[in-house]
């Protein structure tokens, strides 16, 4: 995925051509603006790379975008967030027509960290994780309308979930292609590790066609996630699948979402890294820590944290679970974060 600003055209269409060269077979771009989406008229002339246009609340922008691209990706919980008053089998129908005029292809994609609200309100009384009932439901829903065109992809920051939800959608509904990726996987190598555990099984077991890895890395590392792919490909090819027991989920997790076009603030990259060093002290505490670059799925993703940072252009929110603490500069939230950390660790001792 591109992590430049979409209305800077140029750097845009640069970095879909480098990643495009460097092996990625399809390059992702955010669009949330009307001026995001007039730079892709201008990108599309400017690399060979298939595009891949994410649509996050703002899904009207498909008509204008839809020309240019190869692939729309939605997001079910973000089609709930923008005009209430219209319900979501019109919206998708919506992007359906669009999709056909324009021999364009459609991704469902759901993601734990923003998931539709009504299936995470009936979680506890369904069978079901929510991320597949939404997948279901959707994929349904275009079979209903004969569109076909389409693949799912059910992501989160937990592997053994990712794991756990495509095999589930998969045993399900095995004619619906499926994109896999673990999200917010994190800085390499930890971030390499996640995806590894719940691609690399996935893979072997014949799910999935085709994956991304998700790294926070800056712009000039970005190839990383294509290599780390790669390496993934090879590894199934190999026999040499990663085990399990290689990554403990009750020691620190450190939780941080790839750099964007959506990040507000360069420094988000640097935050997460200062994070980690910074909490090295605590690897042995079963602690998780989100560290998010916008408020796409900042607020969602740090309500399933124990402590969460998520980034706007010039200050950073501090939460404690689902309770915000305050709003800090960027030099400012290490030390506070440092302090929760302590403080959460010493009422938990008790």
């Amino acid at each position: 995925m591109c992590a430049t600003k979409t209305t800077d055209y140029l750097a845009t269409a640069k970095m879909s051509q480098h990643l495009y060269e460097h092996g990625a077979a399809v390059v992702r771009i955010a669009v949330d603006t009307p001026h995001d989406a007039e730079a892709l008229a201008k990108i599309r002339d400017l690399t060979d790379a298939n595009l891949s246009v994410d649509l996050q609340e703002n899904y009207r922008l498909a008509e204008t975008v839809a020309p240019f691209v190869d692939k729309i990706r939605y997001n079910p919980g973000h089609l709930h967030h923008v005009e209430k008053d219209v319900s979501w089998t019109e919206k998708v129908r919506l992007l359906v027509d669009i999709a056909t005029q324009n021999d364009c292809a459609l991704r469902i994609g759901v993601n734990c960290g923003s998931l539709d609200p009504t299936k995470k309100k009936d979680a506890d009384s369904e069978d079901l994780p929510p991320m597949v009932r939404s997948a279901l439901e959707h994929a349904d829903f275009l079979d209903s309308l004969k569109f076909y065109q389409y693949c799912v992809s059910l992501k989160g920051s937990d592997p053994f979930a990712v794991l756990d939800a495509n095999r589930t959608f998969a045993r399900l509904r095995p004619d619906v292609p499926l994109h896999l990726g673990v999200t917010e996987a994190g800085m390499p190598p930890e971030g390499i590790v996640k995806s590894r555990l719940a691609l690399e099984p996935l893979l072997a077991e014949g799910i999935g066609d085709t994956l991304r890895v998700s790294l926070t890395v800056p712009n000039d590392r970005k190839t990383e996630e294509i290599e780390a792919g790669r390496e993934i490909l090879r590894n199934v090819e190999n026999g040499t699948i990663i085990s399990p027991d290689q990554w403990k989920p009750n020691r620190l997790n450190i939780v941080s979402c790839p750099s964007c076009a959506r990040v507000e603030n360069d420094r988000f990259v640097d935050l997460a890294e200062t994070v980690r060093e910074a909490t090295r002290f605590a690897a042995d505490w079963p602690v998780k820590i989100a560290v998010m670059g916008c408020r796409v799925n900042g607020p969602g993703e740090t309500d399933d944290a124990d402590l969460g940072l998520w980034c706007g252009p010039n200050r950073v929110n501090l939460k404690r679970g689902e309770t915000l603490l305050g709003s800090f500069s960027y030099d400012e939230i290490v030390p506070k974060l440092i302090d929760q950390l302590r403080s959460l660790r010493s009422e938990t001792m008790e």
